[in-house]
């Protein structure tokens, strides 16, 4: 057992409150719990209980043992001199006051409810490879799960919302230099995002912006900066790229990356680093202002024709800078651009729409629910138990479940753990 489902058990008063007394069986009722205190100091502040006919305000303790008190030093602790209430699992010994008086003391295995401690038990003894609640969920109501889906999903992008705000420090409120970074972060996907964020954080946007939409010169920072031109390119368009970084890294003053930080081992050709940062510079020279019409756009469907780039005539018949392939277009695939939406463009409506006050929830996760739902071995296990996933919302709200709920055990503070237990 853990002092959490202590703390859970107090908060919400899952007790047989009719019959509770203190281990010196004087008779007591508690009019308010306190607020939980998630830092240092007693557990529950400005608590009201009465004990007898005796009125107390003041903090409660909470331990799974009595002699927790003394093993923690409360006893010399001036924080604790006002705790009016020591709440414990198991009283194996009596705890003193500063003035000698023994502290009122609950014994809560005597009074809490039966089955919220059996229902506990079947959650934190079920293997972390699946989810604790797999035999239960399914009698979960479908409203439940849904308003905590959207709990979820806000939670989610809060979490994602820190990187953007330390960007946003880094650049001075740059949030065209924010959105560069980002998307070459999601445009390198799992195996290559760190790079492909390396390779942004290297290119100063001052430098960007005065490169402009030239495609040339634009291809040549990019493929420049990341090292791919450091070595001898035996095609024309490869020679003309290293000669154009030349110039750009003189005037600059720019340091390239080593090209080995890039992989393309067990990769499929279309996601390669170089066709996702050629179809990158393509999405930049075509449009500029790519933030502002971002933020303008009310569905997917903008969104798609913002990113429906097309690579030059090079590229249909390359997948690297050296030996040549099949003639193919290489166009950025729906699959891909809904990446780009839920990890990098709604992060940023959202961080933006807090800046200027328009803060929309409803909206965004409106957005995401016109995509198609993410596939991968988290998801799947939540529809093996009967959760239909019918959208991208669904989904994202799921691996928040999974990762921060489910694989860390935080049964207490999750609305189906909660509706399982209180049952």
């Amino acid at each position: 057992m853990k002092e959490e489902f202590l703390h859970y058990v107090w908060k919400y008063q899952l007790l047989n409150i009719s019959s509770l007394e203190t281990t010196q069986k004087e008779t007591l009722s508690v009019l308010f719990p306190g607020i939980h205190n998630h830092d240092s100091g007693p557990d529950f502040l400005n608590a009201q209980i009465r004990i007898e006919d005796q009125l107390w305000a003041g903090n409660v303790e909470i331990h799974l043992k009595s002699s927790d008190w003394y093993w923690h030093q409360h006893e010399i602790d001036e924080n604790y001199d006002a705790v009016i209430l020591h709440v414990v699992w198991d009283d194996d010994v009596q705890v003193f006051m500063k003035n000698n008086v023994p502290i009122p003391t609950l014994e809560l295995k005597k009074v809490v409810q039966k089955d919220i401690y059996k229902n506990y038990q079947k959650l934190t003894k079920v293997s972390i490879d699946h989810i604790p609640c797999e035999q239960q969920i399914s009698e979960v109501s479908s409203f439940v799960i849904t308003n905590w889906m959207e709990r979820l999903y806000i939670e989610r992008l809060e979490r994602k919302a820190i990187l953007i705000q330390s960007l946003l420090q880094q650049t001075q409120n740059d949030w065209d230099a924010v959105l560069f970074i980002l998307l070459a972060k999601n445009f390198g996907l799992n195996k290559n995002g760190d790079a492909f964020f390396q390779l942004a954080e290297s290119i100063p946007f001052s430098v960007l912006r005065k490169v402009g939409q030239d495609e040339y010169p634009l291809n040549a920072l990019l493929f420049g900066q990341a090292g791919f031109l450091e070595k001898e390119l035996e095609t024309e368009y490869g020679k003309n790229l290293k000669k154009e970084y030349g110039y750009l890294q003189k005037k600059f003053d720019l340091q390239s990356m080593n090209s080995n930080l890039f992989h393309f081992f067990r990769m499929r050709p279309s996601n390669f680093p170089t066709i996702r940062l050629a179809q990158f510079a393509e999405v930049y020279t075509r449009s500029f202002q790519l933030f502002t019409e971002l933020m303008e756009c009310q569905s997917a469907d903008e969104v798609y024709d913002l990113f429906n780039v097309e690579l030059n005539d090079f590229w249909k018949t390359h997948y690297t800078l050296s030996k040549e392939s099949k003639r193919s277009h290489k166009k950025l695939t729906k699959s891909f651009i809904d990446l780009l939406i839920i990890n990098t463009i709604v992060p940023l409506k959202f961080c933006y729409q807090q800046v200027i006050n328009q803060t929309n929830a409803e909206q965004l996760i409106t957005f995401l629910e016109s995509l198609q739902p993410e596939k991968n071995s988290a998801i799947d296990i939540f529809e093996t138990l009967g959760l239909k996933v019918q959208n991208a919302f669904q989904s994202q709200a799921l691996l928040e479940l999974k990762k921060n709920y489910c694989n860390q055990k935080r049964c207490l503070e999750c609305a189906i753990g909660n509706e399982i237990l209180k049952r």
